[in-house]
This record gives structure tokens, C-alpha cells and sequence, in this order.
């Protein structure tokens, strides 16, 4: 199962679970909204910040992917010089022979 089903299992169950405590317990009414309009808000943050987590690990990957790709142009660049420079120099080496 991937992290992201997790997640949300979890935070849909803690708001279920939340909203389920808040609307048995004994109180008035205006309490009582006051708790799920609390509760409601906590959850918000939550969602809000494993959001912003799931985000900058995005980010953080697609940074990783972009270095080890220009590095690999790099050194591809210039396995590809050499190899022209060889068979330039083998080329030229020939000819004069």
C-alpha cells in the first residue's frame, strides 16, 4: 500500500473519529460546534502540512533526478570527445603512414 493511501487512511479516520467524539460527548450546542470547528481546523493544518511535506519531497527528487541526469550528459559529453579525439588522432595516424 503506498504512504499516500496511508496517510490520508489515517487523517480521514482521525477526522471521523474526532468529529464522531466530539458530536457524542455531553455539551451544549455552541460548544459542541465550537469543538468540530476546532477540531475541523487541526485537521486542515495536518492535511495542509503533509501537503507541504509531500511537496518538498517532490521537489527534493525531481532536484536529485535533474543532477544525476546533467551529470550524466556531462560525462557522456565527454566520453563522446575523447572517442572523437581517438579516432581523429587514429585517423590522422593512418593517413601519414
Amino acid at each position: 500500500m503506498s504512504t499516500k493511501k496511508i496517510v490520508t487512511g489515517v487523517l480521514v479516520g482521525a477526522a471521523v473519529g474526532a468529529a464522531l467524539g466530539v458530536l457524542f460527548a455531553p455539551a451544549k450546542g455552541s460548544k459542541t460546534r465550537k469543538k468540530i470547528l476546532d477540531k475541523k481546523n487541526d485537521i486542515q493544518d495536518a492535511v495542509k502540512e503533509k501537503i507541504n511535506d509531500f511537496v518538498e519531497d517532490i521537489t527534493e527528487y525531481y532536484e536529485n533526478a535533474k543532477e544525476q541526469a546533467t551529470s550524466m550528459f556531462e560525462n557522456n559529453k565527454n566520453k563522446v570527445g575523447k572517442v572523437k579525439a581517438e579516432a581523429k588522432h587514429h585517423s590522422n595516424s593512418t593517413h601519414h603512414a
